[in-house]
C-alpha cells in the first residue's frame, strides 16, 4: 500500500510575476490540459502493476512537457491537482520559479521521482543612466532523479539532468542567491527520509540542488538527510518567527548500541533540534525549547523493535 506521506501537500499556490494576462481562451485552455491531468494520475498511482504506472507516467510527462512549454502555465495554479493530492506545487516566495514533483511507487517498496522546474529569467537591463529595459523570459527544466545511484546525499551537487528525487513540499528563501527545499523521500519498506535540500542558480543560470550552507559540527553537507522507520512521524517544519527549521531528534528505540545507524529502528525521541538562519547560512542548534510550538508530531512515538523486520539481527 502507498504510504500516506506519499501525498501530502502544505504548501498554496500564490500569484505569479506579471506577464501578459491570460485570455478567456488561454484560460480555458489550461483547463482543459489539467482535466487531461486528472484523468491519467490515478492510472500513475493506483495501478495494480508496476509497468502500468510506469507506462500511465510517460504519458504524464508528455502532457506536462506540452503544457509547460507555454510561459503562462506559470500563472496558473492547477487547483485540482493540488486539491487530489497527486502532485506537489510549490512556488518561490519571490516568485523566481515554480517546482512541480510527485512519485511513482515501485513494488519493491521504492518510489521513482519526477519533476518539472519552472524559472522565472525576466531581467530589468539598465540601457542608460536614466532608462531601464524590463525583459521577460521563461524557462523549463525537466527533473531526471538519479537518487538511486547516490551513495552520499547529503554531499551530493546536481543540476535537473542529474537530480536527487524527491517531493518537494516547501521553499525559503534563504539569502539573494539562494532557495532552501523542505523534502520527502519515502526510501524503502524500512524507511522513509526527510530533507533539507538547496536550490540555486549558477552564473550561466543554470538551476543546481545541493550547496554549503549548513554549519553543523562535524560534518560538511550540501544538504541534510533525516532517516527513520517507515511507520512513525518526524515533525520538520520552518518558523517565519524565529527563522528557524525545527525538527525532531532522532534516535534509536533502545540504548542497544547495535542499533546504532540501524535507521528502520529510530524515530523522535522527545527533543528538538533547529538550523537557524543568519546571513544567509544555517546554523545547527541542539535541544531547543519548543513547548509553545508543538503540533500532533511532536509526541509521535519511536518504533517497536519487536514490531519490525531489521535489516540483519542485531
Amino acid at each position: 500500500m502507498i504510504k500516506n506521506t506519499l501525498y501530502t501537500l502544505l504548501i498554496l499556490c500564490q500569484p505569479f510575476f506579471s506577464w501578459a494576462q491570460m485570455s478567456d481562451i488561454e484560460t480555458k485552455a489550461f483547463i482543459d490540459s489539467e482535466d487531461s491531468l486528472l484523468k491519467i494520475l490515478p492510472r500513475v498511482c493506483f495501478s495494480k502493476k508496476e509497468s502500468n504506472r510506469f507506462e500511465a507516467n510517460k504519458t504524464l510527462l508528455s502532457y506536462w512537457n506540452s503544457i509547460l512549454q507555454n510561459e503562462k502555465s506559470m500563472q496558473y495554479a492547477f487547483d485540482s491537482l493540488k486539491s487530489k493530492k497527486y502532485v506537489s506545487i510549490i512556488n518561490a516566495p519571490d516568485n523566481k520559479f515554480r517546482l512541480i514533483t510527485w512519485n511513482l511507487f515501485k513494488d519493491d517498496g521504492t518510489f521513482a521521482y519526477f519533476g518539472f522546474l519552472q524559472v522565472n529569467t525576466s531581467k530589468t537591463v539598465r540601457k542608460s543612466l536614466f532608462k531601464k529595459e524590463a525583459t521577460q523570459s521563461y524557462e523549463v527544466y525537466a527533473l531526471n532523479d538519479k537518487s538511486g545511484g547516490i551513495k552520499n546525499p547529503e554531499s551530493y551537487i546536481g543540476e535537473p539532468t542529474k537530480w536527487f528525487g524527491m517531493l518537494y513540499v516547501d521553499v525559503i528563501k534563504t539569502n539573494e542567491d539562494d532557495y532552501t527545499l523542505i523534502g520527502w523521500d519515502g526510501n524503502d519498506k524500512l524507511t522513509q527520509r526527510k530533507f533539507i535540500d538547496v536550490l540555486y542558480f549558477k552564473s550561466n543560470g543554470i538551476p543546481t540542488f545541493g550547496k554549503d550552507l549548513f554549519k553543523v559540527p562535524g560534518k560538511f553537507v550540501k544538504r541534510m538527510m533525516f532517516e527513520y522507520a517507515t511507520e512513525v512521524a518526524m515533525s520538520l517544519k520552518y518558523n517565519e518567527e524565529r527563522k528557524q527549521i525545527i525538527y525532531s531528534h532522532l534516535a534509536p528505540n533502545s540504548i542497544d548500541p547495535t542499533l546504532e545507524g540501524q535507521f528502520q529502528y529510530y524515530g523522535p525521541d522527545g527533543s528538538f533540534d533547529a538550523l537557524t538562519l543568519k546571513k544567509g547560512k544555517w546554523y545547527q542548534e541542539m535541544d531547543i525549547d519548543i513547548r509553545k510550538l508543538k503540533d500532533k508530531n511532536d509526541n509521535a512515538k519511536r518504533p517497536n523493535v519487536n514490531k519490525q523486520t531489521p535489516i540483519y539481527k542485531p
